[in-house]
């Protein structure tokens, strides 16, 4: 693989799992020095034991300290990615306030916080990469917390954007992607959702995380874009 990334720090919060440590994998692949923002210290450290030139810091992205403390001590950094989440999947009349809170603490304000904070080190040439979701754009029952943080966050990148400038922001919106996070429903189950999601998506399949991965890949070097949402759910929006 071509070093595209050779030297670049780039810091993945939310890299100890899942579309996380897959991007971390391939970012190191190219050749980035990749820092794992995570809550848990020790999950992180299991991640970056397989991965060449890879550090661990501590970062809750729901606790302004945290994210300080980190661009205190990083001092340099030219890529962040952020890929964690605190969903709170129910009925309206099931809601819990405190529960709202940390979803948006996760997918808005903890953002905010860490541009806050990491713009002052990030590269000039360097980029934000957020995460937002299908649900966004696809309303269902069930999902409103979901659907309203990740809609929050395309609304984020282009404010970001347009502030931070010339760093640049973006965010991927995933639809139903075969990631690792849907191994607890267990093989049935996880198979059963992957195929309704390939029925309820233009190309008659699930995403896979090279689908996501790729694309984070991509944003990292791609120079002229700034401020958009990419979606990557096989037009899964649009039924």
């Amino acid at each position: 693989m071509e070093k595209q990334l050779n030297g670049q720090k780039i810091l993945i919060i939310g890299g100890a799992k899942y579309l996380g440590l897959s991007i971390a994998r391939k970012t190191s692949e190219a050749g980035a020095k990749v820092i794992i923002g995570a809550r848990s210290i020790e999950k992180a450290f299991q991640a970056v034991s397989q991965l060449p030139l890879a550090n661990v810091i501590q970062i809750d992205i729901t606790d302004e300290s945290t994210i300080a403390a980190a661009a205190a001590e990083l001092k340099h950094i030219d890529h962040i990615i952020i890929t964690a989440s605190a969903h709170h999947n129910a009925a309206i009349r099931d809601l819990e306030h405190d529960k709202i809170v940390t979803a948006f603490e996760a997918k808005v304000i903890g953002p905010m916080l860490l541009a806050k904070h990491f713009a002052p080190i990030l590269s000039s040439t360097g980029s934000i990469l957020l995460f937002s979701g299908v649900a966004a754009w696809k309303p269902t029952p069930g999902y409103t917390v979901m659907g309203v943080t990740n809609g929050a966050v395309a609304f984020l990148v282009s404010q970001l954007a347009r502030e931070l400038a010339p760093i640049r922001v973006n965010s991927i919106s995933p639809g139903i992607t075969d990631s690792g996070t849907w191994d607890i429903l267990g093989k049935q189950e996880k198979e059963a959702l992957l195929k309704n999601a390939a029925v309820s998506s233009l190309v008659g399949r699930a995403g896979t995380s090279d689908d996501i991965v790729n694309t984070a890949l991509w944003l990292l070097s791609a120079g002229n874009i700034s401020g958009e949402t990419i979606h990557i759910e096989g037009g899964a929006r649009y039924l």
